[in-house]
């Protein structure tokens, strides 16, 4: 793979493998992630979409041949996720119950919605022995974020849990379609965004642009790292 980085405001955003890179950066304050889940996404499309990006009346969606997922993420990845930063929140953290300690904090997404064809919440594992919280916000409002990534959370959702985490620098090693990284624009947060799908990695540096071009005006911006490109 012909590795590869790009810097946005604040924003630094790497194509590569997640688990070499991560070892070359340096701690951050905080990681906020939703790792493959080896669930094998394409296979539970078999009889629902159209295997072409299409649709059912359920509302499934094969958005291309989801192969990412046909596995999940290795013990190493998650063992370097849990040193690279004080605190970690880690979507889907169900399937990864073998991988993880034991936690008092789990974040829940209500998505206000009950006996639809897809689950009614989704978890988050936090490193935290405080109390689990829960948010909700409906599907169909997330849906108006442009969805792109089968399994892209809403951003409002991204924000939330951003309050969990320590003030500087949140890591995605899992970055997607870059919605962690919008929240962080949103909150004025410094970022840092790991993907190994080109053609998702074009799609994240472009909506983090966009969210650069519209700008809160609340929100103070962060001053953009000074760090060394790794490539």
């Amino acid at each position: 793979m012909n590795r590869r980085e790009e810097i946005i405001g604040a924003c630094r955003l790497i194509l590569g493998d997640c688990l070499t890179v991560m070892r070359q950066l340096p701690n951050v304050a905080g990681v906020l992630t939703d790792p493959p889940y080896g669930i094998d996404y394409g296979g539970l499309l078999k009889g629902k979409g159209d295997g072409k990006g299409g649709s059912d009346k359920n509302g499934w969606k094969s958005y291309g041949a989801p192969e990412w997922d046909k596995e999940r993420p290795d013990r190493r990845t998650f063992d370097e996720i849990r040193k690279i930063a004080p605190r970690q929140i880690i979507w889907g953290g169900n399937y990864f119950t073998d991988y993880l300690p034991p936690t008092m904090r789990w974040l829940v997404w209500d998505k206000g919605q009950r006996d639809f064809s897809l689950a009614d919440c989704e978890f988050a594992w936090v490193n935290e022995n405080r109390a689990a919280r829960i948010f909700t916000y409906p599907r169909a409002r997330a849906l108006q974020d442009g969805k792109v990534h089968p399994t892209q959370k809403p951003v409002e959702l991204m924000i939330w849990c951003l309050t969990f985490l320590p003030e500087g620098t949140v890591l995605d090693p899992f970055m997607g379609s870059g919605t962690t990284g919008v929240a962080c624009v949103k909150q004025g947060r410094p970022f840092i965004g790991i993907e190994i799908d080109p053609g998702y990695f074009e799609i994240a540096c472009e909506r983090i642009r966009k969210a650069y071009a519209q700008p809160d005006m609340f929100v103070e911006a962060p001053a953009e790292p000074k760090q060394e490109p790794l490539f």
